[in-house]
């Protein structure tokens, strides 16, 4: 059967989803040099270069002349999917790896992508209306050929991509970086004379207190030379921080950060956990302050995703959590609260970050507690709208690794969301007002029928009944409705 793989290049309006999501997690960095290797139209070519990159493409039909260069950031997006010749598509995929100076891409087509009426099947794909060849992967099966045809461990960016890195001591970095959360400085007391004199030195000392939890290592800290001229050593510049700042906040911080370190290496053994000397320096001072031994760290960390997988560990991580729906059969949070919930917790939602990457436009986290999966429910309005409405999930499951994808914008009866203040932690802007218009739906009884009410006919029917409608965030009585044509006989 013959393949036109001339007409698979596509017309794009924007950048590509993998160049999108290369230059929003910092793998793709302003004015870094990029090849494009098969860049069908070039359409991401001409946008990088407008942007100021240092970009050149190559594509063996519409840009054949192109320069194959290397490159620090190599795109190799949405060709492995389009290649119906196994050998060929690893050479491809071989050839591009051989050209990334830092960084490899690799984006392929899903299963979950899949049309409903494919074509007929040809080698391990199918061939589209248009004559092309299509490939689609399973989320592990994409990496695991990657891994193998490479000898490498990728890490996932998001379903159906992935980065290659060239530097063990890049891929730890990147990975580690997706766990931290984000933490704020207790406030410098500066009525003491001392640290207002050195207010700029104590700020720089605190900065790299936060981000790393631990006081800093000799070369470590730029401003070492000054903060010891001025305070005699960087022992002394600590011990002053802790008197005119909160010291126990300072604990909460380095407790914070023990566990983001610990998160990460439980969560290394998906992609190959790296020896010590593998790591970034500065990852290296950490564990030694915390755990004393790359060794003792390790250890913890197994311990930790080993009790993830006996289930009475789950479902009492899930009962007791801070905040969150909590069901029977899951617990439901938000994406962007996820940080303050348990350890435990943490890495169970890791896990499937692990294997998924980042899930675009995911709004709530479902933690299942009767089996070990875990799901992204996506609903774009959920702070807009007071009852917004799912347009798709996307589930893994932790032993399986099969991934799906549900999506919704095309029901005429999607589900819809009540009581979202349940899904944040206290304090968080939006929960009080989340909170007042749930109140209000209980008092005038809207939420007593559960059963009914969870999708977007069900509340529609309910609201009508009560004669209620919701406006923004306040539910408000319904006018009466005056019947029209009607007179007073003469």
């Amino acid at each position: 059967m013959e393949v036109a793989r001339h007409r698979t290049a596509l017309f794009r309006s924007d950048l590509s989803r993998p160049v999108r999501l290369a230059i929003a997690d910092g793998v793709l960095a302003a004015g870094s040099s990029v090849l494009d290797y098969g860049c069908g139209r070039g359409g991401d070519v001409r946008r990088l270069l407008d942007a100021g990159y240092d970009c050149s493409g190559w594509d063996p039909v519409h840009l054949p002349e192109g320069n194959r260069r290397p490159a620090a950031v190599v795109n190799l997006g949405y060709v492995v999917n389009v290649i119906e010749d196994p050998g060929e598509r690893v050479e491809t995929l071989r050839r591009a790896w051989s050209l990334a100076e830092q960084v490899l891409v690799v984006a392929g087509r899903l299963v979950d992508e899949r049309p409903v009426r494919a074509g007929p099947d040809h080698a391990d794909g199918v061939m589209t209306r248009l004559g092309t060849f299509q490939k689609f992967f399973e989320q592990h099966e994409l990496r695991t050929w990657i891994d193998g045809c490479l000898d490498v461990h990728s890490v996932a960016a998001a379903p159906g991509v992935f980065y290659v890195f060239r530097s063990p001591e890049a891929r730890s970095r990147f990975a580690a970086a997706r766990f931290r959360r984000q933490a704020a400085a207790p406030r410098l007391r500066l009525s003491d004379r001392l640290a207002a004199e050195h207010r700029d030195l104590l700020d720089s000392l605190s900065a790299f207190l936060l981000q790393r939890g631990r006081p800093p290592e000799a070369g470590e800290l730029s401003e070492e030379g000054r903060i010891v001229d001025a305070l005699g050593s960087m022992r002394r510049a600590h011990r002053l921080l802790m008197t005119v700042s909160d010291a126990g906040a300072w604990d909460a911080v380095r407790h914070g950060r023990s566990e983001d370190l610990l998160l990460y290496l439980a969560l290394a053994r998906f992609e190959g956990r790296p020896r010590m000397g593998e790591l970034p320096s500065d990852i290296q001072g950490d564990v030694r302050a915390f755990f004393g031994s790359y060794a003792a760290a390790c250890r913890r960390a197994d311990d930790l995703l080993f009790a993830l997988g006996r289930q009475d560990v789950l479902n009492e991580a899930t009962r007791v959590a801070p905040f969150g729906k909590l069901l029977p059969t899951a617990l439901y949070v938000h994406v962007a609260a996820m940080g303050g919930q348990p350890l435990t917790l943490r890495l169970y939602e890791g896990c499937a970050r692990a294997i998924l990457g980042a899930v675009d436009g995911a709004t709530i986290v479902k933690l299942r507690r009767d089996e070990p999966k875990v799901s992204y429910l996506c609903y774009p309005g959920f702070d807009r709208d007071a009852h917004p409405e799912l347009t798709e999930s996307v589930s893994v499951h932790l032993q399986t690794f099969r991934m799906r994808t549900r999506r919704y914008m095309e029901s005429g009866n999607p589900p819809l969301l009540h009581r979202k203040e349940a899904f944040l932690p206290e304090g968080h802007p939006l929960r009080s007002r989340f909170a007042k218009l749930t109140a209000t739906e209980e008092r005038a009884g809207l939420l007593d029928e559960t059963a009914s009410i969870g999708t977007r006919v069900g509340w529609g029917q309910a609201l009508d009944t009560a004669g209620y409608e919701v406006r923004g965030h306040r539910l408000v009585r319904k006018a009466p409705q005056v019947a029209s044509g009607s007179s007073d006989p003469l």
